[in-house]
């Protein structure tokens, strides 16, 4: 039987991160799994939203977590790791705490979904599915450090998933397709997530350690699970090079692309040319051919 989920893509996604969305997709499909985009979803409201109200930020992803109900869906599914902790964020607090859920419910105009959970791609992954039977394509080449960053994991009784600390559900994934991923003390640093506008120094002294730690530990590539994650990292390599007088080149995967690599996905399927470091020259047979 086909595992359906309902599909929350988020703002990013539909924009900076598209990359992220079709590579998801593409795996998904390689994978047998059916995702259906929620009709009508709205923003999740990110950072701002709970800065400034706090039934705002609940009743925002709530909305979105309603409509999938309403499609008959009792899992969604969220690859962004800012609304995925904003929608598991919502599911806890409502149960927690009945005050709130009766709140929102008047908010919204409608009770809320008691059934209703919310995952992430790597836990579906990681959830029994063979997903060593889609792999086409070796990627010996490459030597990963998977980065969660801080919103993946944390807190961690608000979105049990994985180890807070040292989370392995991407590292297992990857090794599990022929991908070898390094250990390193640096998984779950921020990065400086949506600081990068408004603080852009501290945004890139953060990603300037990451960077360093990466390379030190032996790593040609590095794996995400976040758009602001992958946008600090991407965007601002360059500059961070110039900065300190160094150079990286690293490229920077969401590994919903490595999996697709790994599958045969041809590449430009799977949005690699949106990456301002390039993998030509990391994987040329793949890329270039």
């Amino acid at each position: 039987m086909t595992q359906k989920y309902a599909y929350y893509p988020g703002c990013s996604l539909h924009s900076t991160g598209s990359e992220y969305d079709v590579s998801f997709r593409a795996v998904c499909d390689k994978l047998g799994l059916e995702i259906q985009e929620i009709e009508g979803w709205i923003c999740c409201g990110t950072t701002p939203a709970h800065c400034t109200s706090k039934l705002l930020s609940l009743a925002l992803p709530y909305k979105s977590l309603c409509l999938a109900a309403k499609m008959g869906l009792d899992q969604v599914v969220a690859p962004c790791a800012s609304c995925f902790s904003r929608l598991k964020a919502a599911t806890y607090e409502a149960t927690e705490h009945p005050e709130i859920e009766s709140q929102l419910s008047d908010i919204l105009e409608m009770p809320l979904p008691k059934s209703v959970k919310v995952v992430h791609p790597l836990e579906i992954f990681s959830s029994g599915i063979d997903v060593t039977s889609a792999v086409t394509r070796e990627l010996g080449e490459l030597k990963v450090v998977c980065y969660y960053g801080c919103l993946l994991t944390r807190p961690p009784k608000v979105m049990q998933f994985d180890d807070c600390e040292y989370p392995m559900s991407m590292d297992n994934l990857l090794r599990s397709l022929g991908i070898a991923t390094l250990d390193w003390s640096y998984k779950t640093d921020c990065c400086g997530g949506s600081l990068s506008l408004t603080e852009t120094d501290v945004v890139i002294k953060l990603t300037h350690e990451i960077l360093e730690e990466a390379k030190a530990v032996g790593a040609n590539a590095v794996a995400v699970a976040c758009p602001l994650c992958h946008a600090n990292l991407d965007t601002r390599q360059a500059e961070i090079e110039q900065k300190y007088g160094t150079h990286y080149g690293l490229p920077i995967f969401y590994f919903t692309q490595l999996m697709g690599l790994a599958f045969g996905v041809p590449p430009d399927k799977l949005g690699l040319h949106k990456h301002f470091v390039s993998a030509d020259e990391l994987l040329p047979g793949i890329c270039k051919g």
